[in-house]
């Protein structure tokens, strides 16, 4: 049953991408931006906390989950630690998703060529 709660809302997260794409002027660059930040204020409504409770990976894995864990390590961090918190606590929250994806990224530069369009 959790996969299957996994796959509705990443599911859902990944057709409204497509709608945005399809229907609007939108740029895949501001998509991306506006899921990071609607997980960020989600986050900070409390509307998101509930969903990644109910959901695990489908709504923690999509960009609006990376936002929201952002808001998280920052919220924590600032009460941990103060003002200095608010710089630290989201690049801390998501150190190893961050470090997963320039390793992986590199990897696959050495694995694969590039070629040409046409």
């Amino acid at each position: 049953m959790d996969y299957l709660k996994a796959f509705l809302v990443g599911g859902i997260f990944c057709i409204i991408g497509q709608l945005l794409i399809d229907k609007t002027k939108l740029t895949p660059a501001r998509i991306l931006v506006a899921y990071v930040v609607s997980g960020v204020i989600l986050g900070a409504v409390g509307v998101y906390k509930p969903l990644v409770e109910w959901a695990g990976a489908g709504a923690t894995v999509p960009l609006t989950g990376f936002g929201y864990s952002l808001a998280k390590g920052v919220k924590e961090a600032v009460a941990e630690k103060g003002l200095l918190g608010a710089l630290t606590g989201g690049v801390t929250s998501t150190a190893g998703g961050i470090a997963a994806a320039i390793f992986l990224g590199v990897l696959v530069a050495f694995l694969f060529k590039p070629k040409p369009k046409g």
